[in-house]
C-alpha cells in the first residue's frame, strides 16, 4: 500500500486545525444519529487469525463465509470508487478492500469521513487481491471509537524522546518496535515466574508500606497514615518481610515486587522499579549462583538465544560465568595488592589519585567498594560474579569465616551493570542487632541511605531462621539487557518525568 498512501498529517494541516476539524466531524456524526463511541463489537477473528486461517488463498480468490474484525485505521489510499484502509489490532494488521458496489453509496461515503486513528468494526469476506494482498472486503463498517487527535506522520514517526515517554500510548501506536520490546518484557517476567515455580518456590506478597525502612541501603519515600497517625515508608526492598516467612516455615519464597527509592534518575535508575527477590532455606551463596544462572538463562531463552548483542557488545549467557573477588579486581585495576591490611590513609590516597570522592566517616570497606565501582565495575562486560563484599557495605550478609571484615555476598555484573545481588543470609540475631546499631550510627552521622533499626525483624530472628540464601534481580535492567535497550525508560511503560511545562 505504499503507492499513493496518505495520512492526515501528510496534508500539511496544523495539528490544532486537524483537532478542530475532527471535533466538527464528531458532532456531525452525532447530529445524524451515529453513536461514535460504542460499548462493544463481537469479533470472529483477530487480524492475525485472518492471516492464519486464510493465508493459503490464491490471488484473485475469495473465501466462503463472513468474518468480523476490528482495529484502528493506520493508513488509507483512495482510488475513486475503491478505498484501501489498513487496520491494526493487538495481534497484527490487515488491509480492507472497500468498494462502492459492495458497500453501497451511503456506506462508502461514511468510510470517506473516517480518520486515521479511528477504531472500526468490519464485517465482510476475506479475499486475496490480484496483486496478492490478503484483504477483508467489507459489507458493513461500524465506527467504534472516534479519534480526535491525529497520529504521527507514518513516514517520520514519533521520534521526540520526551513526547515518546510522556505519551507512551502514542509511542506504542506509532512505533511497533516499542510494543515488541514490552511484549518481550512480559514474556521475560512470565518465564521467571515459571522458572521459580518449577524450582518449588512459592510466590508471596509483602507490604509496600513499611514502618521501618530496611532491606537495602537507600533513601526512602516518606508518607503519613492518617488513621494510625504514624509515619510510613514506601518499601525500598521486601527482604526483611520475605525472611520472616522463612522463620515461619516457608522454605522457598519469591516476590516480583515494586520497590521505591528516593534517589537520582539516570539511564539505569528510576525511582519506582521492579525486582525479583527470592529466599531459599538450607542453601548458601553457591546455591544462589546456580539459581541466578538458571533464572537469567530461562528469561533469555524466552525471547531469543543465549548469545546476545547489547549495544554492540556480544554477551554469551550460555558460557560459564566468571567468579572473582572484589579485592583481587581492585588490586588488578590499581596495580598493587589491596586488602584490609592496607592503611586507611593509603586507601584514601588511592581514592584521591583515581578521582573517587570520599567522606570522613567511611571505613576501609566503603573506600574499597567505591574504588571498585569507579575503576572496575564498568569493565566487566561478560557475566561475572563479584564476591566477598566488605562487611561495611553489606549489613544483612553473613560474615566470611576467618575473615570477618568480608561477607558471603556477590553481585552479578554484566555489561558493566549490577544485575543481581545475593547473600548467604545472616541469621545470628546478636550479629544482626550490632549491624542495625551501626546503621543507626551511620544515619546519625548524616547517611540518609542507612537502614532503620527493625526490632520486630530481630525478634523474628530470635525465633530462629534456618540457614538460607537470598537473591535480588533487577527486572528492569535484565529487560534492558535482553532487549538491547540503552535506557531504563525504554523498558518502563510509564517512566517518571518532570511535570509538563
Amino acid at each position: 500500500m505504499a503507492d499513493g498512501e496518505t495520512t492526515a498529517e501528510g496534508t500539511g494541516v496544523p495539528p490544532e486545525d486537524e483537532f478542530a476539524a475532527r471535533c466538527e466531524r464528531l458532532q456531525a456524526l452525532r447530529d445524524t444519529g451515529v453513536e461514535p463511541y460504542r460499548d462493544r463489537f463481537d469479533r470472529t477473528h483477530t487480524l492475525a487469525g485472518i492471516a492464519g486461517e486464510f493465508g493459503s488463498l490464491e490471488p484473485g480468490a475469495e473465501a466462503d463465509g463472513v468474518v468480523s474484525v476490528a482495529g484502528r485505521i493506520i493508513a488509507r489510499r483512495d482510488q475513486g470508487k475503491v478505498t484501501f484502509l489498513v487496520i491494526r489490532d493487538g495481534s497484527g494488521e490487515v488491509q480492507l478492500f472497500c468498494r462502492v458496489n459492495v458497500l453501497g453509496a451511503d456506506a462508502y461515503d461514511f468510510i470517506g469521513g473516517l480518520d486515521l486513528g479511528d477504531w472500526i468494526g468490519v464485517t465482510g469476506t476475506v479475499l486475496r487481491t490480484r496483486r496478492g494482498e490478503l484483504s477483508v472486503s467489507p459489507t458493513e463498517v461500524t465506527l467504534l471509537s472516534k479519534s480526535l487527535r491525529p497520529l504521527p506522520d507514518k513516514f517520520h514517526g514519533l521520534t521526540d524522546v520526551e513526547t515518546r515517554y510522556r505519551q507512551r500510548y502514542v509511542d506504542l501506536i506509532a512505533n511497533p518496535e516499542v510494543k515488541e520490546t514490552f511484549e518481550k518484557r512480559f514474556a521475560i517476567v512470565s518465564a521467571i515466574r515459571r522458572e521459580m515455580e518449577t524450582r518449588g518456590f512459592v510466590e508471596v506478597e509483602t507490604p509496600m508500606l513499611h514502618p521501618v525502612p530496611g532491606g537495602a541501603t537507600a533513601r526512602p519515600f516518606v508518607t503519613h497514615h492518617n488513621a494510625l497517625d504514624m509515619q510510613l515508608y514506601l518499601r525500598i526492598a521486601p527482604e526483611l518481610y520475605l525472611k520472616r516467612l522463612l522463620v515461619g516455615g516457608f522454605e522457598r519464597v519469591f516476590e516480583i515486587n515494586r520497590s521505591f527509592r528516593n534517589e537520582g534518575m539516570s539511564p539505569r535508575h528510576n525511582p519506582e522499579f521492579t525486582m525479583l527477590e527470592a529466599y531459599q532455606a538450607f542453601t548458601n551463596l553457591d546455591g544462589m549462583m546456580e539459581l541466578t544462572e538458571g533464572i537469567i538463562r530461562a528469561a533469555a531463552a524466552a525471547v531469543g538465544p543465549l548469545l546476545i548483542s547489547y549495544q554492540g557488545a556480544e554477551i554469551d549467557l550460555g558460557a560459564p560465568w566468571a567468579r572473582r573477588t572484589m579485592l583481587s579486581l581492585v588490586g588488578e585495576a590499581i596495580g598493587e595488592d589491596v586488602s584490609f591490611a592496607t592503611s586507611d590513609v593509603h586507601l584514601r590516597h588511592l581514592c584521591e589519585q583515581h578521582g573517587v570522592a570520599v567522606e570522613p566517616s567511611w571505613g576501609k570497606g566503603k573506600l574499597i567498594t567505591e574504588l571498585f565501582e569507579k575503576l572496575v565495575e564498568h569493565t566487566l562486560v561478560q557475566p561475572t560474579f563479584v564476591t566477598e563484599y566488605p562487611l561495611e557495605t553489606s549489613p544483612l550478609a553473613r560474615k566470611k569465616p576467618g575473615e570477618p571484615q568480608l561477607t558471603e555476598r556477590f553481585e552479578l555484573i554484566v555489561t558493566g551493570r549490577e544485575m543481581a545481588n545475593a547473600f548467604s543470609e545472616l541469621i545470628d540475631p546478636a550479629d544482626q542487632r550490632e549491624r542495625f546499631a551501626e546503621q543507626v550510627r551511620a544515619k546519625g552521622a548524616g547517611d540518609e541511605e542507612a537502614m532503620g533499626y527493625d526490632e520486630d525483624y530481630l525478634r523474628a530472628l530470635e525465633h530462629a531462621m534456618p540457614p538460607a540464601g537470598g537473591l535480588g534481580i533487577g527486572i528492569d535492567r535484565l529487560v534492558m539487557l535482553l532487549t538491547d535497550q540503552a535506557s531504563i525508560r525504554d523498558v518502563l511503560l510509564f517512566p517518571h518525568m518532570r511535570p509538563e511545562a
